[in-house]
């Protein structure tokens, strides 16, 4: 049955037969017989069938819900008698938003140092991405904005405050300021993460209640990408002070505070509830609280 559960999860989150064969490892025809086992066993149809997958039933969705919960318990299970055995060990799929990249090695580093037989991916995802994928179990925990959108029903640890900092060539006439305003800011050609990005509504937040807006000429979802673009001196963008204490001195580039409003936002971990978590989970949690600053 459990089997049969993960099958079907894999088919509601891939929406197409044979992509969520190859994601659990088995062809299509086996995939598909297992759901109809599933099905039978049931008694209920779960998938609208056509030439293609055409979405769940009502009935499908209900125990999609009720899959997630029975493949999570069973995981945890599983891990925690593998803890017993063998001490914390396995995969841990760790999403986290672009502008806290630059800290999470303060997070993993000691984590791996403690928990050596762990093995972390570490992906690149927008707050909305980690909360719908911890939920549909494609990552384990995620590192994200705690305060701003809703969250749900998640475990959560604080682990920094973001502020904010305008990021400029060296040679802007701003560059040698000890800060400046978000309107002073708003008035250079600016290049910003795009709007599907929680860190950009932010700061159209904080320009908005400074009576300042901005239309950027480059947008992009690589801050990477930004900050190639304000080196060459025609563009500058707020960053993060995560993202601005990577690029420091001797890059051509400037981080100037930005000073006016209160500009605080709390990172932290976030993982699925559930009591008990997995070993892997709890002693990532373990490790959040030992190097929170805040």
């Amino acid at each position: 049955m459990i089997d049969k559960l993960e099958m079907f999860i894999a088919l509601a989150n891939e929406r197409h037969f044979g992509r969520a064969a190859e994601a659990v490892g088995v062809t299509q025809p086996s995939l598909s017989s297992a759901i109809k086992q599933l099905e039978d066993q049931l008694g209920v149809q779960l998938v609208f069938r056509g030439a293609r997958f055409q979405g769940l039933t009502p009935e499908g969705q209900r125990v999609l819900d009720w899959a997630l919960r029975i493949v999570g318990d069973t995981r945890t299970m599983r891990e925690e008698m593998r803890a017993l055995r063998s001490g914390v060990s396995g995969n841990l799929r760790l999403g986290v938003i672009p502008t806290a990249l630059p800290m999470v090695g303060r997070l993993t580093v000691p984590y791996l140092a403690r928990n050596p037989n762990v093995q972390v991916t570490i992906l690149s995802r927008t707050s909305y991405e980690i909360l719908e994928e911890i939920e549909r179990l494609e990552l384990d925990a995620g590192v994200t904005y705690l305060e701003n959108e809703p969250l749900g029903r998640v475990t959560t640890q604080p682990l920094y405050e973001e502020t904010y900092r305008l990021l400029v060539a060296s040679s802007s006439p701003l560059a040698g300021r000890s800060s400046v305003s978000w309107k002073e800011a708003a008035a250079q050609p600016m290049c910003l993460l795009t709007s599907d990005m929680q860190n950009r509504r932010i700061i159209n937040r904080h320009l908005a209640e400074a009576g300042a807006s901005v239309e950027p000429n480059v947008e992009s979802n690589s801050s990477i990408a930004l900050v190639a673009h304000v080196a060459t001196g025609r563009w500058a963008s707020i960053v993060t002070q995560t993202i601005a204490e990577m690029f420091g001195k001797g890059s051509g580039l400037v981080a100037v505070p930005i000073h006016d409003g209160d500009a605080h936002h709390l990172v932290g971990l976030i993982a699925a509830w559930r009591e008990p978590h997995t070993p892997v989970i709890a002693s990532l949690l373990d490790e959040a609280r030992r190097i929170a600053t805040v």
